[in-house]
Order: structure tokens, then sequence, then C-alpha cells
């Protein structure tokens, strides 16, 4: 019996197999690369997570966190905000998770920045940080969050902060 291929059949057994087929014990790898020598096949990007946050202040100048209540980053200091669901815009988000972690409702506007942080199992976070102006609402720490809070600029070294945001928000001019 003779077996007969077309280039898009043989295009996809030439590709490697990548998590969580292969491994899946030890989760994805950041990059898969081909296992036949002298085959390139490329290579595989690692997942990336798509979150959002919001950068919100009040007539103050203060800026609004919330301690994080759940790992990562259990117990430190961050801006409000999470994965976005499927289906769901980035605005859309930030509004959701905004008055799911703090009890306001907010209007999202531009975006300020964005960062990759490195996840669970080698994926990439990917995380979108807009404008965020409060609309309503009462402050009250809900959801994931253990706490939150207005800080000022001056106050944010005393507090445990999430890896890179003061460097991040700096660079972004957010504290000055």
């Amino acid at each position: 019996m003779t077996l007969m291929f077309s280039r898009a059949h043989v295009k996809h057994l030439t590709t490697p197999i990548t998590w969580p087929f292969a491994g899946a014990n030890r989760g994805p790898p950041a990059l898969v690369e081909s296992s036949r020598p002298g085959r390139d096949t490329g290579r595989v990007p690692a997942p990336r997570v798509p979150c959002v946050g919001a950068i919100i202040k009040d007539e103050a100048g203060r800026l609004l966190l919330i301690q994080r209540g759940h790992e990562p980053e259990a117990g430190r200091w961050s801006l409000p905000g999470g994965r976005i669901e499927p289906g769901e815009s980035d605005e859309q988000a930030v509004v959701r998770e905004t008055l799911e972690e703090t009890g306001l409702r907010v209007t999202c506007g531009a975006l300020v920045g964005s960062v990759e942080r490195p996840g669970r199992r080698g994926a990439v976070v990917d995380i979108r940080d807009y404008a965020v102006t409060v609309t309503g609402g009462t402050l009250t720490a809900g959801d994931d969050a253990a706490d939150a809070r207005w800080v000022s600029p001056a106050d944010l070294a005393a507090l445990p902060l999430t890896s890179g945001l003061a460097e991040t928000l700096t660079a972004w001019g957010v504290l000055s």
C-alpha cells in the first residue's frame, strides 16, 4: 500500500509536538525546537497570557494599589487588574477587574504602556496598563485583593511592590 501526502500534511508531520502533549508534567518550554537534526522547523513561541492593569490617580496625585491576595506575589502591592477573559476587549477587562478588586466603577482611557513578565510553566504574561478614571463606587478590597488603598508616590518605597512595578511606572512617567 502506498500513502500519499499533500504538502500541508508533510508540513504538519514535520512540526514538533509541543506542550501539553510532549512532557506535560514539565510544563511548556519557553521555545520548542525540532528534535530532528538537520531539520529546522523553526521555533514555537511560549504561550502568552494577556492581562490588563489600571493606572488610577486621585485628585491628590495618589495612585490606587491593591494588595495581592493570591499567588503569584501574594501580599505584594500592585495595580488593579488581571487576565482578559475570552471574547473580552482590553477596555472591558480593565472595567471588570477594577470593579471586582476595588469596588470602583471606571472608564478606561489610553494605553500607558505594556510589559512582559515570566509566568507559570514558561508562559509569558503580557500586561497592558491603561489610564483609568473613577466614575463611581466605594473603595473596598474585593475578589483577589486582600487590601486596596490610595498611595502617594513618596509612600511607595515603604510598600512591598510586585516585581518591576516601581521601575516601570517611573519609566512611564506615572510617578512624577
